[in-house]
């Protein structure tokens, strides 16, 4: 059993995302048979965990950027904010298209807000981040006040926008319908899971999941995102070494806002939201940051940390507090598996205090019928603090994140 650990930590970071990702899905079949739940594997509730997903990835991805190049972005949330805004006006006047490229805009414009304070004012990142996001608050609410109330005759909301148009991919969603339909373990579980990247599609939806691979190719296989990493590694050798280390970290952070702002469009064009609404982003910049750091500042753990935390909001939306007291069974069984491959790895106090986590969720399914409503709501932040609190292990971030750098040090 040790060898087949050690093989498994020898593959590749994808390899080894799909290897955790199928142990779920396994986790998730087990316990719609044990619970009866099947709202955990159908494709409703995949299909509205790839939507509310998408504003986390995006926020993530930004995140990633910035911080490889040695910026603390927590600013996000600000950023995902303006880009809501952006996207909102730009989508009225001129269509879904323009609302993507009007939150991009307003995304990218916090990102230069956040690199000239930081970069060239070398401004605390963590408070440059905290002020970004009140200035985002406060400026999205005056301009929702100022556009948006003659036309809604709503300060908080703007009008009803214009979507884009779902598709499905043909042969596959329906074959995926009707294996999900006959019920059968895994199989039917694997194939609802599934439906939801195949049906009720659209380009932004599309786009966003395609800047995950795009991300990687261009920060790891490409001589300017090896300039770019070299900012967050070790800036004072990248200089010396000929790099523009601060034209390096502004088109990062200045790409990072760009990505935040198109999570903030995605919210805005959500075919279940199709608009402005204060207060739309609800802390989704900050999950996107913890997805990034679960994801230990790689796309493809980004991706497991995002498809994670909007498979927990949209299974909370669709079915309530029943479904997620089911999912505290499966997390019972993940925390055994996890504390038997701890014991397996003789690290006994991990595997010990993995076996007592699960003890107790498992008294806690095992006590109420039903999670309340007003707690369920609150599920996702409650998976970002556990996953956090599980990842804190092994993560390895950039070495000089958040440290003040001037030009000229490496000369």
């Amino acid at each position: 059993m040790t060898a087949v650990l050690d093989r498994a930590r020898s593959l590749p970071g994808w390899a080894r995302s799909a290897l955790i990702a199928a142990v779920l899905v396994a986790v998730l079949s087990v316990t719609v048979t044990l619970t009866g739940q099947t709202q955990l594997t159908s494709g409703g509730t995949a299909s509205a965990a790839v939507r509310l997903g998408l504003p986390i990835l995006l926020a993530g991805l930004g995140g990633l950027w910035a911080e490889r190049a040695g910026i603390i972005n927590i600013g996000l949330e600000g950023m995902m904010v303006l880009g809501t805004w952006g996207a909102a006006w730009a989508g009225y006047q001129w269509g879904p298209w323009a609302a993507m490229l009007g939150g991009l805009v307003f995304g990218a414009l916090g990102g230069l807000l956040h690199a000239v304070a930081t970069v060239t004012f070398n401004v605390n990142h963590i408070v440059s981040g905290v002020a970004i996001t009140l200035l985002g608050t406060g400026l999205t609410k005056y301009l929702a006040t100022l556009v948006f109330t003659p036309v809604s005759q709503n300060p908080r909301q703007s009008p009803r926008l214009e979507g884009f148009t779902e598709f499905s991919i043909p042969g596959v969603s329906e074959g995926l319908a009707a294996l999900e339909a006959q019920q059968r373990v895994f199989v039917s579980d694997l194939a609802g899971l599934l439906s939801g990247l195949v049906t009720g599609l659209t380009p932004i939806l599309v786009i966003g999941v395609a800047l995950v691979p795009v991300s990687y190719l261009v920060l790891w296989r490409t001589a300017f995102g090896l300039r770019l990493r070299s900012a967050g590694e070790s800036p004072v050798a990248a200089e010396s070494l000929g790099v523009n280390v601060v034209l390096h970290k502004y088109v990062a952070v200045t790409i990072s806002g760009a990505l935040a702002g198109l999570g903030g469009a995605a919210l805005v064009l959500n075919p279940g939201q199709l608009g402005y609404l204060e207060n739309q982003v609800g802390g989704r910049g900050y999950i996107g940051l913890a997805a990034m750091i679960f994801g230990n500042w790689r796309p493809a753990g980004l991706l497991v940390g995002s498809a994670l935390f909007g498979y927990v909001d949209g299974l909370q939306l669709r079915a309530g507090g029943e479904a997620v007291h089911a999912l505290l069974y499966g997390a019972t069984l993940v925390a055994v598996v996890v504390a038997v491959l701890w014991a397996i790895r003789r690290m006994w106090t991990a595997a010990a205090v993995a076996l007592v986590a699960g003890l107790l969720v498992y008294a806690v399914y095992w006590s109420v019928d039903t999670v309340p409503s007003e707690f369920a709501s609150y599920a996702p932040q409650l998976v970002t603090l556990i996953v956090l609190a599980a990842a804190s292990q092994r993560l390895r971030p950039p070495a000089r994140l958040g440290e003040p750098y001037r030009r000229g040090e490496g000369r």
